[in-house]
């Protein structure tokens, strides 16, 4: 918008100028009557073009002056009575710290070794809350005497008619209405604020009074009625915790006792008795029996392998060499005997022959001596083998102990079974009485313990302060004051505006008007003023626009069924593709369209496209390109664009079923799909007339009963309605000239 003082001061010159050449032959009088008016012409002339007069506005505020000095110096007085009649308020704060603190050796004995997590922001808001509970505002108004001061209960001091009157409208609440304790917690209230500070885990509380030692001592109270309300919750808990499980433990009890009582006596009915090692009895037994009888099996092999041994020893006559035979007592001897005997032999064989009859006597002596030692071995051996008869005897009687208990055993599973089931519920109910125990010990202790932990703590405890908090008296005097020289400029402005904008008829000039000939008006001329652009006539926009601007309107207003658009006909591929845009550009205007080119005749949809190179429906198909790769943008509208593929793709690519399946997945994502199919020689009809409606593009030149023709049979092959175009869109440069209206 150009500004009207900027036009007054350089266009005064060029109208005046203009006027001179169209009127040169005029008078003096003349010239000097019509030049006077021209600044007042020339706001007149700004006024109605909506350009703003701002010398105007400026001497509209110089001589109004008056209207805004005064309410502003009303509002400066005003306000500094008010803050200065306003009873004065103190703040005082204290900070409490959030932070989780425990004492370990206060805590369970399965907590101890675990780490406590951080609070998270929730947490500490939750916190805030407690600060502003009405239970701790009872206690800080108890504890600090509220109720009785007037500045906590105005019925104490009495109520201004003021207050009473605008309690009678409904502006505020009647006190008299109020409860004692809703007046008091209504006036602590609006004195408290608490509020954690970002990114800490800091509550801070903040109290305001007229007397600062109070302000002070009350939020110390809430800070430390914070910790204590913390504290006795704790307590609280672990005496609830103490009383339900001195209940539980008692039941309990009875319970272990019932079920040591039913184990006991199950396992006397049963005779289920336990022995060493906590096993059975019979069990032992047969663990007894199964020993012995494998202690019976090895003696008697040994005694058998013993006396087997011996005896082959004596069936061959070889020297008896085992252990049994020269260990024993008898045996020894007879071997001493046998080597002295022989020992004599050899001495006396020396002096004698062998038919000496010392000689024969030693020889008998010492044959008489291996038959006894011949004779004691095989006593050993029979020996032996009474010994293996022995322990094969006790191997079959603890064969048939064992086989007994193992029947017996068999017979006693399905109530040691049973009998292990009563064990089990006897110690679960024990182990859960024993945890019940110890969980009521540390209860009780916590219980009495006289500071309990909290989860806070203070960190800063409130002062006096002097520093006046409310009113703010600076800020509210300069806020008032300049909202009023605003208020007050804005209207004087307002006003001025508004009678710039108003029409003006000046009653001594209609009858002037009446005589004035009639002279042609010449449009100041403003020497940086952009060129005038054409204006097309309403009657000379050519006729395909309004067509198609018809036919977007009624496909607009189809519905469903117009989804699927196909384009195609006889004209060239050019003016086709033209058409298809131009429809489409019509439909994108309230809709999501996409054009989809399946004709590649003409480079058009590439030119118009933000990225000509982007891959089509062929790459689609090779898997070179996903979804959003292959759909783009037109440059001047809000319509996508998928072209068939890049130059030199191979065109049985668009004959893939895959290619209907891309089609069906536009349709859900569009409102509407229109697909550009030029002649419509290679492609399948499939893909075309599946819940399609058709758009014939005709050539110029096409006779009446072809068109029809070509509508039938198009509505034979499958298409849900066909659309004739009278004419195609040509190109900017075919078509022909519009007429302009000279502006």
């Amino acid at each position: 918008m150009r500004l009207a003082f900027w036009r007054a001061r350089k266009g005064k010159a060029l109208v005046e100028r203009a006027v001179s050449k169209s009127k040169p032959e005029r008078k003096p009088d003349q010239a000097r009557v019509e030049a006077s008016p021209a600044p007042a012409a020339l706001r007149r002339a700004s006024v109605e073009s909506g350009d703003i007069d701002l010398h105007a506005l400026g001497a509209a505020l110089v001589r109004k002056r008056g209207w805004i000095i005064m309410p502003t110096v009303l509002a400066l007085v005003a306000s500094v009575a008010a803050v200065n009649l306003v009873t004065p308020r103190y703040k005082s704060e204290s900070r409490i710290l959030i932070d989780g603190r425990e004492n370990v050796f206060l805590r369970p004995n399965s907590d101890r070794t675990e780490e406590r997590q951080a609070l998270d922001a929730e947490a500490v808001t939750s916190q805030v809350q407690l600060v502003l509970s009405r239970d701790l505002a009872r206690e800080i108004i108890k504890k600090n005497k509220l109720a009785e001061r007037p500045e906590f209960d105005p019925v104490l001091q009495g109520i201004s008619p003021l207050k009473s009157l605008a309690a009678l409208v409904g502006i505020g609440r009647d006190p008299f209405s109020m409860t004692p304790e809703e007046r008091v917690l209504d006036a602590y209230y609006d004195r408290l604020q608490a509020y954690a500070v970002d990114k800490s885990r800091v509550i801070v509380v903040d109290f305001q009074s007229a007397d600062p030692e109070l302000a002070a001592r009350v939020s110390n109270s809430i800070a430390e009625g914070y910790l204590v309300l913390q504290q006795n919750a704790r307590q609280d808990q672990a005496r609830n915790a103490s009383q339900w499980l001195a209940g539980e433990i008692e039941n309990l009890r009875k319970k272990v006792s019932e079920a040591e009582a039913k184990v006991e006596d199950f396992r006397s009915k049963s005779s289920l008795f336990v022995g060493t090692n906590n096993t059975t009895l019979s069990n032992q037994q047969m663990g007894e029996v199964n020993t012995q009888l494998n202690n019976a099996r090895a003696l008697k092999a040994d005694a058998e392998s013993k006396a087997r041994l011996i005896r082959e020893m004596l069936q061959s006559g070889k020297p008896i060499e085992a252990s049994e035979v020269v260990n024993s007592e008898l045996m020894r001897r007879l071997s001493e005997q046998r080597v002295t005997l022989r020992a004599q032999l050899a001495e006396q064989s020396s002096t004698l022959l062998g038919n000496h009859p010392r000689i024969k006597e030693l020889k008998a002596q010492l044959g008489d001596l291996d038959n006894q030692i011949r004779d004691e071995a095989a006593k050993i051996s029979r020996a032996l083998e009474n010994d293996a008869r022995i322990a094969s005897g006790r191997v079959d009687s603890l064969s048939t102990s064992l086989e007994q208990l193992k029947k017996q055993a068999t017979s006693t599973n399905g109530q040691d079974v049973q009998l292990r089931a009563l064990e089990r519920e006897a110690k679960a109910q024990r182990d859960l009485l024993e945890t019940y125990l110890a969980k009521y010990r540390e209860a009780n202790t916590r219980e009495t313990i006289d500071t309990a932990p909290t989860d806070g703590r203070i960190i800063s405890r409130a002062i006096v302060s002097n520093t006046l908090a409310y009113p703010k008296k600076l800020p509210i005097v300069l806020i008032a004051t300049l909202a009023t020289l605003l208020l007050s400029s804005g209207l004087v402005v307002t006003g001025e505006l508004l009678s710039q904008t108003a029409p003006r008829t000046s009653p001594a000039a209609a009858p002037a008007q009446a005589a004035v000939r009639h002279e042609p008006v010449v449009a100041p001329v403003v020497e940086d003023a952009a060129p005038l652009q054409p204006e097309v006539a309403p009657d000379a926009r050519p006729v395909e626009f309004a067509e198609i601007e018809r036919l977007a309107e009624r496909l607009r207003s189809a519905g469903a069924a117009t989804r699927k658009v196909v384009v195609l006909g006889t004209a060239a591929g050019g003016d086709i593709t033209l058409s298809t845009l131009t429809l489409a550009r019509h439909l994108a205007r309230d809709a999501r369209v996409v054009v989809v080119d399946l004709a590649a005749t003409s480079p058009t949809i590439a030119a118009i496209s933000v990225d000509p190179m982007a891959p089509g429906l062929a790459e689609l198909m090779q898997g070179e390109a996903s979804f959003a790769q292959v759909i783009t943008r037109d440059k001047l509208s809000r319509l996508h664009l998928v072209m068939a593929g890049r130059p030199g793709f191979d065109r049985s690519l668009l004959q893939s079923p895959r290619v209907t399946l891309a089609i069906d997945a536009l349709l859900r994502a569009y409102d509407h799909v229109l697909i550009d199919a030029g002649a419509a020689s290679d492609l399948p009809a499939e893909l075309l007339t599946t819940n399609a409606c058709a758009v014939v593009v005709p050539d110029a030149s096409m006779a009446p009963d072809a068109r029809a023709s070509m509508s039938e049979e198009l509505k034979a092959v499958g298409f849900t309605e066909v659309t004739m175009l009278t004419r195609p869109v040509q190109p900017p440069g075919a078509a022909e000239a519009p007429r302009v209206v000279a502006a």
